[in-house]
């Protein structure tokens, strides 16, 4: 379409006042007469109503609203008809307002061939010249597998000779290397007849469509005649597929072969990509597997979600299933089909197992994308700690705390700084604790937090979007105090508490404080043990520097007649208290004189 539209406000309301309550669809247009938006109602009046006589909160509706120039509607007889209406608009116009499904590859498929003697071989193509075609395979492996199985199963042939009745009767061609390696019987020279070998493509496509347990019986049966008959060569040659078939119908089973043309679907959301993983079910066995991406619009539920899904993936794939077993109920008219939400036994197995890879794909593309946008893993962090933590915002800037002292001498604190999950070690800061009497780590904690952020305030330095204490509840609170107490301000608190191995275990946050599980190999707990091990590390290296110079003070400055110059000399060359007093008189004599050496001997020697 490329006329023009002049948006008119009265000429919408026209439209949606005289919409039919009845089941549709309906289209958005935008002034250059282009399809915007498609959606389906159980009844059109009241669902197009919603779009005009409300505020919406979702920025991307307002948008949509903002740009509607035109109405169009189909009605339609049943809910399912506006589904399957619905899939088919979206498909054809991809309106920039739908979620849209992500399909970027090709799967490959099967092939029966439309010949007199038809090949099998696998195709990315899909041809309508009447062949038959299975799958498609989204695990390539068990594609080829199939495959395999077929090849020892059957000797179909694999050359692309245009063979006739005609062709054949008038030997044009000769027998090649597959016949004589027994991968072919040559049907091209008439030793293979016609019968016999469409009998077993029969066979074929029933495996293909996942019928292994018949083609398994049949075999069966014509082995048991054929030993009755005592032709035991003829029975073993059969027995041989029979074990074949068997045997891969063992390894394809995942559940009782009395679970048959079932659909599973199970979907994973995260921000604006929702991932649905189908699997299709046939004796037990799982025939088709597939999980898709689809870019979500609208800020769409689940449900709709899901709902787009089941229609778009059965009407791919031809499915035809009269059960659909789902993670929840669904508002989703389909005729000869019916829902169900398992909670317990075989079909339960199969939701968790569509469940299980729809979340390994979702952790595969994060994977994917992370590699090629490093910034995106920081960014799905911090978005992990708002929603543990309940923050009003992303933690873009994190500051963490903790103190050190032995029995309250030198008692220091650290203060370290992450900027997007990332340290930012030119703003940490370390902090010689003035006030606090003795071994209070309370004390000395709100000390350093009430220094910090009253400096912050005066100078208008950016405020953190979280803090954490290295510790658990009282910490927790005696940072409250000062924050929201003295100082007025609204900053979220956790606090990191740790084992008795001295390894991060748990997350605090709150008041009063709740604990959050962690799981040990997530990234997240990475992170926050990194936060923690870092601001333990910085908080240790300052407390060791400021009681090594203690030392070094307390032993020379001591000393009459020992000035500044004298001891940097002493230190320069012998690096060490210790190693001062382990010289000789002769050694301190070298750097310091005579004199001074004299009194260094005698006065360490004490």
């Amino acid at each position: 379409m490329s006329y023009e539209i002049t948006k008119n406000p009265e000429h919408l309301k026209g439209i949606v006042e005289n919409l039919p309550a009845s089941p549709g669809i309906y289209q958005y247009l935008s002034t250059e007469g282009k399809i915007i938006y498609v959606g389906k109602a159980k009844n059109l009046k009241r669902r197009v109503s919603s779009y005009f006589n409300r505020e919406h909160e979702n920025g991307k509706t307002r948008v949509l609203v903002s740009k509607i120039a035109d109405i169009k509607y189909i009605v339609v007889e049943t809910e399912e008809d506006a589904l399957l209406l619905e899939n088919n608009l979206i498909k054809k116009y991809k309106p920039r307002y739908n979620v849209m499904l992500k399909d970027d590859k090709t799967y490959p498929s099967i092939c029966v061939s439309n010949e007199y003697f038809p090949r099998v071989f696998k195709t990315r193509k899909i041809i309508r010249n009447g062949a038959a075609y299975f799958g498609p395979y989204s695990n390539v492996g068990a594609m080829h597998a199939l495959l395999h199985l077929i090849k020892q199963l059957y000797p179909i042939r694999t050359c692309h000779l245009p063979l006739t009745a005609e062709n054949i009767a008038q030997k044009k061609y000769n027998t090649c290397l597959e016949y004589h390696i027994k991968n072919c019987k040559a049907p091209c020279t008439g030793l293979q007849t016609h019968e016999e070998y469409m009998s077993n493509i029969h066979e074929i496509k029933e495996i293909l469509k996942g019928n292994t347990q018949e083609v398994s019986r049949s075999l069966y049966a014509k082995m048991q005649a054929l030993a009755k008959e005592l032709r035991f060569e003829e029975a073993q040659e059969i027995k041989e597929k029979y074990d074949l078939i068997e045997n891969y119908q063992a390894k394809s089973t995942v559940v009782s072969p009395t679970l048959h043309n079932i659909d599973v679907f199970s979907i994973a959301v995260e921000d604006s990509t929702a991932y649905i993983n189908y699997l299709h079910i046939t004796n037990g066995c799982i025939n088709q597997a597939f999980t898709f991406e689809y870019k979500k619009k609208l800020e769409e539920t689940k449900e709709e979600l899901l709902a787009l899904g089941i229609v778009e993936m059965r009407e791919r794939y031809h499915s035809r299933s009269l059960e659909i077993i789902v993670p929840f109920e669904l508002d989703l008219p389909l005729k000869d089909a019916v829902f169900t939400v398992p909670q317990r036994g075989e079909k339960r197995k199969l939701l968790s197992l569509s469940q299980l890879n729809v979340k390994q794909y979702q952790a595969d593309r994060l994977k994917q994308m992370e590699k090629l946008n490093p910034e995106q893993r920081n960014t799905r962090l911090l978005k992990e700690i708002k929603e543990q933590l309940h923050l009003e915002k992303l933690p873009l800037q994190i500051e963490c705390f903790d103190n050190s002292n032995i029995q309250g001498s030198d008692a220091v604190a650290a203060c370290i700084v992450f900027k997007n999950a990332k340290p930012a070690k030119k703003d940490y800061r370390k902090y010689i604790i003035k006030s606090a009497p003795g071994p209070d780590d309370y004390a000395s904690m709100q000390e350093v937090v009430r220094r910090r952020y009253t400096r912050a305030i005066e100078e208008g330095t950016p405020l953190p979007d979280l803090i954490i204490t290295d510790g658990g509840k009282g910490q927790m609170e005696s940072v409250r105090q000062i924050i929201e107490d003295e100082l007025h301000l609204h900053i979220p608190i956790a606090g990191l508490a740790k084992d008795n191995r001295h390894r991060t275990s748990e997350l605090l946050c709150g008041f009063p404080a709740q604990t959050i599980g962690l799981k040990q190999a997530s990234p997240m707990f990475r992170l926050l043990a990194q936060i923690q091990d870092e601001v333990h590390r910085f908080a240790i290296t300052f407390h060791k520097a400021r009681r090594s110079k203690r030392q070094v003070q307390s032993a020379l400055d001591s000393i009459k007649g020992i000035g500044e110059k004298t001891k940097t000399a002493l230190l320069k060359e012998f690096k060490s208290v210790k190693r001062i007093k382990e010289a000789s008189a002769e050694e301190l004599a070298a750097v310091v004189g005579n004199a001074k050496a004299k009194i260094i001997r005698e006065n360490l020697a004490e």
